[in-house]
């Protein structure tokens, strides 16, 4: 599976959270600031760090951004800027964008602009935010703790034609799976010497990190 590519504009603490978090957990991550400083101090941390201004329509087109999964608006104090980029951001053609608002305003500008998600930093962390993005299918994954979460996985393309028994996937991946769906139907006792189809997707409880790594397989 290739690693996903986001882009997140705005290195203040929730920006810088978010995209050390996405990087970390092995995606494909760009940021965007115009401050040179922040640049500097993340550009070790990340694949690329581009200085530019944010608000320019040419300078946003030139960074190639149709090919990333997601966008993150971290530019909360700047509401112009922030809902500037939203929209030049959407129109370059990324699927998904994740924007950081400060007020319920703020927010729901932020929407009717083209934002597929608002968050306030107050009430999320950029750490959850971006274990969650990482998680597929953006924000299915339900955080049990601050280490565990449960989420839905495709399984992968070596699994397929193998029981849950052979794979033992407990010792082996260190997850637990609850539940299989198959057919849009939720089987939460499957039968352990059931064959997993190709389109079957598994429900299964593991540490972030580990829940991480299947995801971007």
């Amino acid at each position: 599976m290739a690693r996903k590519e986001f882009v997140v504009f705005g290195l203040g603490r929730f920006g810088k959270s978010v995209a050390t978090t996405l990087a970390e957990g092995g995606c494909e991550v760009m940021v965007v600031d115009n401050d040179e400083d922040k640049i500097h101090e993340i550009a070790d941390y990340v694949t690329y760090a581009v200085r530019a201004d944010v608000t320019e329509a040419e300078s946003l087109e030139s960074l190639g951004l149709r090919n990333f999964d997601g966008a993150v608006i971290a530019i909360g104090e700047n509401l112009e800027a922030s809902v500037m980029v939203t929209i030049l951001v959407k129109e370059l053609g990324v699927p998904y964008v994740l924007a950081k608002a400060q007020n319920e305003l703020h927010a729901k500008v932020l929407k009717k602009v083209g934002a597929d998600m608002v968050v306030f930093p107050e009430k999320e962390t950029g750490i959850r935010i971006a274990n969650n993005l990482m998680m597929g299918n953006f924000f299915d994954a339900i955080e049990l703790s601050s280490t565990s979460s449960m989420m839905e996985l495709d399984i992968l393309q070596e699994w397929i034609g193998h029981s849950l028994r052979e794979l033992n996937l407990r010792a082996k991946n260190k997850i637990n799976v609850i539940g299989i769906k198959r057919d849009d139907q939720l089987n939460i006792n499957p039968d352990a010497d059931m064959p997993l189809e190709r389109n079957d997707v598994l429900v299964i409880i593991g540490k972030n990190e580990i829940l991480n790594k299947l995801a971007n397989q």
